[in-house]
């Protein structure tokens, strides 16, 4: 199962589908062009079945084997939707919608994926059912969450399933995964800090937010530096610092903390819930303030089901030869977790070569990763289902 030649032969037009989606980027839900297009290409393939509006605006297809003695479904996933960021990459096909850009290569998903669709209608060569995922709002919106409480998995079938992530840095052609772990949960908390604002001339007559807020901010570390265990994974981080005054002679009476916590082990997650908190409270108290918390989870671990990893392995190592079986667990989250939390299945990296990190603004999917994600798509389908 290398890459397909069939692949090669669509790379044209696989190709002008991502570059067409890397021109109209859309944000979060409001991906309405996005899945229309997808809907109207799944149906022109000859898929059984194409239902839009899943979790908002998901789009699924679903597409018969030519024999389905196993019963057996997977689900293939990828993400629609685009950031909010200024492109700056000077292609021809660069964002027509200012202020929004293909920042993350789901468009490289979606074409990639596209392309596993219509081979996989054309071949028909398993034995099952495949089901592929259109998912809007990745970024942020939880859009896998919506389609999981949409009851997606039940109403097809749904009994493993696999998705796919381009990664800046890896060879294009090189695959990466690891069991377990793979990608961070993310929280995000806010803190309110009040205390008594006045003249900066006289700090003995107020309560300083700014002062208190600094402390807090610098106690916070002490969570991954000395409250957890150095084995395990833990970042928190405070990244905004609002106070109710822009004057250079007043002690804002309000100072406003956002931040965010990553961690891989859920008892790690809820221990740091609870630290934030006392460590927030406890330094306020005791410098005369006041502190409210509030925390907000957000996307879970993404953990890749040990026998479904393997799968996902053999086929990848059949598609091209190299992969990294073991690769380091990254920080940052996912929202594919929602379903691997309904059904097992795994995450796999796919190179793009040498280019800027995704989310930046120079960043561009490589089309040269299309033969080897789209075979890795369709070959999940045939290895899982064989033909029988």
């Amino acid at each position: 199962m290398p890459v397909k030649n069939r692949f090669s032969e669509m790379l044209p037009e696989i190709t002008a589908w991502r570059r067409d989606f890397h021109e109209h980027p859309e944000l979060l839900f409001d991906v309405h062009r996005t899945a229309a297009r997808v809907a109207d290409l799944l149906r022109s393939f000859g898929c059984d079945e194409v239902v839009t509006g899943i979790g908002r605006t998901g789009v699924v297809g679903v597409i018969k084997g030519k024999t389905d003695t196993s019963g057996r479904v997977v689900g293939l996933r990828a993400d629609m939707d685009a950031l909010p960021i200024i492109e700056q990459t000077g292609v021809d096909y660069a964002s027509k919608t200012p202020g929004k850009m293909h920042a993350c290569g789901h468009d490289g998903h979606t074409a990639m994926l596209l392309g596993a669709a219509k081979y996989l209608t054309e071949t028909r060569n398993f034995d099952g059912t495949t089901v592929v995922i259109f998912q809007p709002a990745e970024e942020g919106g939880g859009g896998g969450r919506e389609m999981c409480a949409d009851g997606m998995m039940d109403r097809f079938g749904v009994q493993e399933v696999y998705g796919m992530h381009n990664m800046p840095g890896i060879p294009v052609g090189t695959f990466a995964i690891r069991p377990g772990a793979i990608m961070a949960a993310a929280d995000q908390f806010d803190v309110v800090v009040t205390g008594k604002g006045g003249h900066a001339a006289k700090p003995h007559d107020c309560v300083d937010t700014t002062v208190v807020a600094a402390h807090i901010i610098v106690a916070l570390q002490t969570i991954a530096s000395r409250n957890v265990d150095p084995m395990k994974q833990v970042v928190v981080s405070v990244c905004t610092v609002e106070t109710d005054s822009t004057a250079h002679n007043v002690i804002p009476q309000v100072v406003k903390l956002k931040g965010t916590v990553r961690t891989m082990d859920p008892t790690v997650q809820d221990f740091v819930e609870r630290r934030i908190s006392e460590i927030v409270e406890g330094t306020a108290m005791a410098l005369g303030a006041k502190a409210v918390v509030q925390y907000n989870r957000g996307y879970p671990v993404t953990i890749n089901a040990g026998e479904n990893t393997d799968y996902a392995v053999e086929v990848a190592k059949a598609v091209s030869g190299k992969v990294d079986a073991n690769t380091a667990p990254l920080m940052g989250a996912e929202d594919f977790s929602f379903m691997l939390n309904e059904r097992p299945g795994a995450y796999i990296f796919l190179g793009n070569g040498d280019t800027a990190m995704v989310h930046h603004p120079a960043y561009n999917f490589d089309d040269d990763a299309i033969p080897f994600g789209s075979s890795w798509y369709a070959g999940m389908a045939e290895a899982r289902m064989p033909a029988a």
